[in-house]
Parts: C-alpha cells; structure tokens; sequence
C-alpha cells in the first residue's frame, strides 16, 4: 500500500487493521481492553495490526491465536470502515465474520471477554471507529 501521505502532524499513520466478529447464533463475542491500556476498558472486537506481507486474513488468523488462543476459519468480509481520531492517528478497519474456529477461547490480553446479543452491542461503550459497525449490526443490517 505504500504512504498514503497521512501523516499529518507528529508522524500519526494510518494503521491497517483486521477484525473478527466470531459469531454464534445471535451473539458475537466482544473484548474489553485491559484498565490501562490505551483507551482502556473500552469494548472492541478482536484482531489487530497487518503486519506487512500479510493479508488481512492471515493477519487475523494470527491474531485471534495469539490473543484469544484458536485457530478461526476466517470468514466473509463484512465491512470496511476508516477512523480519525482527534490525537491525529487514523485507522483502517477490516472487519471478517468467523463462524467456526478450533480451540478453546481463551482470554490472553483483555480486561474482559464476552458474548453478546448483537441487538445489545449499543449499550457497551465501544471504542469510536467500531460505533458505526455497532449499530448496523444491532439493527440486523450486515448478517
């Protein structure tokens, strides 16, 4: 992808990021980031940075290991959001649905971790670049 020449001031870039919503029935399982942390304690979906030579897929596999300790088959992409936040720094969001993964979920770096009904997403205090996404899905519109 190269600089998009969003470096704005600091050297704020823009981070390319993939995202999980490991779905069961109506539920998705939402992660609280560790008291802390930058923007601790609030709620966000599982995943992390591309590394560079990855795809968003494989970025994601690797992630959801490391972080929740399965091995997810990644599903379909589901919605793609972009985010700047008022300290300058902007993100760019892949957001995949998983339907099955193998392994026991296991809670590595969060505060918290939880399934959800999808119509109560709303009413956890999500990190601002999800709010969006939160409130399509709480209204049925993207699966």
């Amino acid at each position: 992808m190269g600089d998009t020449g969003q470096n704005g001031q600091g050297g704020k870039s823009l981070r390319f990021v993939a995202a999980a919503l490991i779905l069961r029935g109506d539920e998705v399982l939402i992660c609280q980031r560790k008291a802390g942390s930058p923007m601790g304690l609030k709620w966000e979906f599982p995943g992390g940075k591309i590394e560079a030579g990855e795809s968003p897929e494989q970025a994601l596999r690797r992630e959801l290991g490391e972080e929740l300790g399965i091995q997810a088959e990644i599903g379909t992409h589901v919605a793609h959001v972009r985010h700047s936040y008022r300290s300058g720094g902007a993100v760019d969001l892949q957001f995949f649905a998983v339907h099955s993964f193998e392994g026991e979920l296991t809670n590595h770096i969060f505060e918290d971790i939880r399934w959800a009904q999808l119509r109560d997403l709303p009413g956890y205090d999500f990190l601002a670049a999800d709010r969006d996404l939160v409130r399509d899905l709480a209204a049925g519109k993207l699966l």
